[in-house]
């Protein structure tokens, strides 16, 4: 029997609540639930309590790196480093840089000649980035010890958000499904804008490329993209909007039928943002910090706003994604994509994108918001 499941949902679906379910499900037995961020353990958290008015014993709620630290690096510290591990240290790109070269390329400190300036810093905090390769070659050195110890812990292990996995943690996985312990995992690869690490391992896989790992014919999982594949937040128009980003993956329907005085999707002319903003209140979604936006106002990065729900949003587009909405078969990255379909399906009414005064692209789907509707 196959106890390795994951579940591809869509925006709005329902993902997180059917992984609660699933965990408050398992009576008597120990389950760990664990996603990456910090922002989305706590929504765990929050919708546990909701359903369940407690957080059971049996029911463990940590962060992915938390889970790798408590379970593959302290049990195991004196397996492949004598020296105590003071902790984790977040980086955002590759760790261990040794120097450059006269091309001002980096170059990085080997992990089999130069161990410790591969896997710490001088401080000795491992680097998040190694987290897992660390986990990983611990659990060779040991015959399987590391996985056996976990399984042996847990009998079910909630992952939420895989998509964000990435590098030694898809290795990590592979090991995990053939453990005794009962794996499920959540995820909607449309939603890649975070990863765990930016390690070269595994790159094909990163964010929305994640669904190529699971073809791999050797992952012992079973694959359920049809269950949670209505988008109960967002009205059609929104939906149909989403879908176009990803044409290769499953469609979304809508769940959403209300009605209010302003549904769709708009073009809102800078000369008119002030007065979308009094009228309707929506989110400002944008790329980054560097975006100048109304500081009276709500707002968010693209990234930020994942796992959330508003009324109506409000889209500060790059250049890039304002060219895909004029021009669908326009060259959108993966990475934008995501932020793109992230920022859309935050709205269950209304989107709106801020375009040029004297903008006059006709889209379909989408109009133009008149002062006249005030």
């Amino acid at each position: 029997m196959n106890n390795n499941n994951l579940i591809i949902a869509a925006a709005g679906s329902g993902k997180t609540t059917r992984l609660v379910n699933e965990a408050l499900n398992v009576e008597n037995k120990k389950v760990l639930i664990t996603t990456y961020t910090q922002a989305n353990e706590a929504e765990i958290k929050k919708k546990i309590i909701e359903i369940n008015k407690c957080i059971p014993e049996n029911v463990t709620v940590q962060t992915w790196f938390s889970f790798l630290l408590k379970h593959g690096v302290r049990p195991f510290q004196g397996v492949l480093f004598e020296k105590k591990i003071k902790g984790l240290i977040l980086v955002n790109s590759q760790s261990g840089i040794k120097g450059y070269t006269k091309n001002k390329q980096p170059i990085y400190f080997g992990e089999e000649k130069e161990f410790e300036k591969h896997y710490f810093s001088n401080q000795l905090k491992i680097y998040s980035d190694k987290l897992s390769k660390f986990v990983f070659r611990c659990n060779e050195k040991t015959n399987g010890n590391v996985i056996d110890r976990i399984s042996r812990i847990y009998s079910h292990i909630f992952i939420d958000e895989v998509q964000d996995l990435a590098g030694y943690d898809l290795e990590l996985l592979k090991l995990l499904f053939n453990c005794s312990s009962s794996i499920l995992l959540v995820g909607d690869p449309r939603q890649g804008t975070y990863s765990t690490n930016s390690a070269p391992k595994n790159k094909q896989y990163k964010k929305s490329q994640i669904v190529h790992f699971f073809e791999d014919k050797t992952i012992n999982i079973s694959k359920d993209d049809t269950t949670l594949i209505v988008n109960y937040r967002c009205i059609k128009p929104i939906c149909e909007l989403s879908n176009k980003l990803f044409p290769t993956m499953r469609q979304t329907t809508s769940g959403n039928n209300n009605i209010t005085d302003h549904n769709g999707i708009f073009f809102v002319k800078k000369q008119d943002v002030e007065k979308y903003l009094q009228q309707y209140q929506p989110l400002q979604l944008r790329d980054s910090k560097r975006t100048n936006v109304n500081e009276n106002y709500r707002v968010m990065n693209f990234g930020e706003s994942k796992g959330l729900s508003f009324d109506r949003v409000l889209i500060y587009p790059t250049e890039p994604i304002l060219k895909w909405l004029k021009n669908n078969q326009s060259e959108l990255k993966d990475t934008s994509c995501s932020k793109l379909y992230v920022a859309i399906t935050r709205a269950k009414y209304s989107v709106g994108i801020i375009v040029e005064n004297g903008e006059q692209s006709v889209i379909d789907g989408i109009s133009y918001f008149h002062c006249a509707e005030l």
